[in-house]
């Protein structure tokens, strides 16, 4: 084996892992009292060469247990690439002259194989030897110590693996440690209350926070203890939803409310989320509980203050068709503008009525939010015996606040028409209104049949501007008319956003 630069260090690095200090090389032993039977030889050691000498990990027919590393013959096998062979070292000028060639124990045969890490660096021998010479060993003999030579190397090799692998469960354990101390720290740091489970669900740990908001002695919501924290009438609830999780692996989301310090039950947000391993496996999972009682209390606030001032702008819109009814009976030349603007404004309260916030006494049971409910309360008036005259097809898009006003005028000032001059004049008379989504607007037509025969006119009313105004200056859309045999064919474009800020967003 050629010597090359760095090698001493490499192999002083590399013999410091197999812990040969801390003995217990019974089965080494055992190797070099075979290697003594085998080869015909009293003496048998495995021999590790370390720095400035060479220790003996076993051996058989000799006290020694190490050597100075500048007389060992074992330096010299194991830079070899075979066996190393000395038939006589009294008559080889290598070892002529060493110490125990001239005295104890009179070396005159040494047979050697270098035992090689897995890395490829030498670090010994396993050598016999004899005070008698001889020319060689047999090919029995030879096949014999290399075999012993590996099996010495296995014995090795199985050392190191198990210090590594002893050192590395150490390591692990210690970043274990670590990193859960790591965890506990910042959790104690976080407002929120944090939590953790085993894969089935066991509550092991629970922060500071949690200590601090429940009140409870420590560990004593561990396991299942953590139930009982929950208000009655939400443990059932929050208990099945956390069942599913763990049998499902789906995140974890609540609101439940948890018993306060003070006694007190206040909403609370649960959330959690598992922990995988590389193939997977749920390891662990962790959870918040985050108090969301006041957020809560602010939004019923908004919603009591909401509903009052949604409750006064309808009674102004009474109040004002009341005036203009009253204003109508003082005045009849105006009765029939008045009626107009009675019915205009009624159509804005009904609009009104579809898209202000609701509570659960009031909250309209169908359609609330869409285009079709708010449409159905304005187009009430003009059903009949057999139902709807105006027939809906298509989607039904999103309305808020912003929309829910000029699409209310818009549509009533057609129906109006519709049932003054149009299809709802007449007794056969439908609309087919369809709605399809295309592109970035929603399309919208206005189909009238069986009405009287109509055509343009040079004249443009107070409607027609009103229908102007809200498309194209409050919805940002355009509208074409078309005047057809059947009766008046009308299109609407209007982008998505002019809807609702809800489906802009998505969109």
């Amino acid at each position: 084996m050629a010597d090359r630069p760095g090698l001493e260090t490499d192999r002083a690095a590399l013999i410091a892992r197999y812990d040969l200090d801390a003995g217990g090389f019974t089965t080494l032993d055992q190797v070099t009292a075979f290697a003594c039977a085998l080869c015909e030889a009293p003496i048998a050691l495995v021999g590790i060469v370390d720095g400035d000498r060479q220790r003996f990990l076993a051996r058989t027919g000799t006290d020694a247990e190490e050597t100075p590393r500048s007389i060992s013959f074992c330096t010299q096998a194991m830079l070899s690439d075979a066996i190393f062979v000395v038939s006589d070292a009294s008559l080889d000028s290598r070892f002529a002259q060493n110490p125990l060639v001239t005295g104890p124990p009179f070396i005159r045969f040494y047979a050697g194989v270098p035992l090689i890490g897995h890395e490829g660096i030498a670090l010994g021998a396993l050598c016999v030897i004899s005070d008698k010479p001889r020319p060689d060993l047999s090919a029995l003999q030879r096949q014999g110590l290399l075999l012993l030579a590996r099996q010495v190397m296995a014995e090795l090799e199985g050392r190191r693996r198990d210090r590594d692998l002893i050192a590395q469960q150490h390591q692990d354990a210690q970043a274990v440690a670590d990193s859960d101390r790591l965890f506990r720290t910042l959790a104690d740091t976080m407002p929120q209350m944090v939590w953790s489970t085993l894969p089935d669900g066991y509550h092991d740990y629970f922060n500071a926070r949690w200590y601090e908001f429940t009140g409870v002695p420590l560990g004593s919501t561990d396991g299942d203890g953590w139930n009982g924290i929950f208000h009655p009438d939400d443990q059932q609830r929050a208990r099945e939803r956390w069942q599913q999780s763990l049998e499902t692996g789906e995140p974890y989301e609540i609101e439940y409310r948890l018993r306060h310090h003070s006694g007190a039950y206040r909403w609370t947000l649960g959330r959690a989320l598992p922990i995988r391993d590389a193939e997977g496996r749920i390891t662990r999972w962790i959870g918040t509980c985050t108090d969301i009682n006041d957020q809560i209390a602010m939004v019923e606030e908004r919603e009591v203050i909401a509903h009052e001032l949604s409750h006064r702008i309808k009674n102004i819109f009474s109040v004002i068709s009341g005036l203009i009814g009253l204003s109508a009976r003082e005045h009849p030349e105006i009765r029939a503008v008045a009626d107009d603007l009675r019915d205009r404004i009624m159509a804005l309260g009904r609009a009104h009525d579809f898209v202000r916030p609701h509570n659960n006494l009031s909250q309209i049971p169908d359609g609330e939010g869409r285009l079709r409910g708010i449409l159905e309360q304005i187009f009430i008036p003009y059903r009949d015996a057999q139902g709807p005259r105006i027939l809906f097809s298509g989607e039904d898009p999103a309305i808020d606040d912003r929309s829910a006003t000029p699409l209310a005028l818009l549509f009533h000032e057609l129906a109006t028409n519709a049932a003054k001059y149009g299809a709802l004049s007449t007794l056969r008379g439908r609309v087919h209104l369809s709605v399809q989504r295309e592109g970035g607007d929603y399309r919208i037509e206005w189909l009238e049949e069986g009405g009287p025969p109509i055509g343009p006119t040079k004249f443009q009313g107070f409607g027609s501007r009103l229908m102007q105004l809200s498309v194209e200056r409050q919805l940002g859309g355009r509208m074409s008319r078309e005047w057809r045999p059947k009766g008046l064919g009308l299109t609407l474009w209007i982008p998505v956003g002019s809807m609702s800020r809800t489906t802009a967003e998505k969109a």
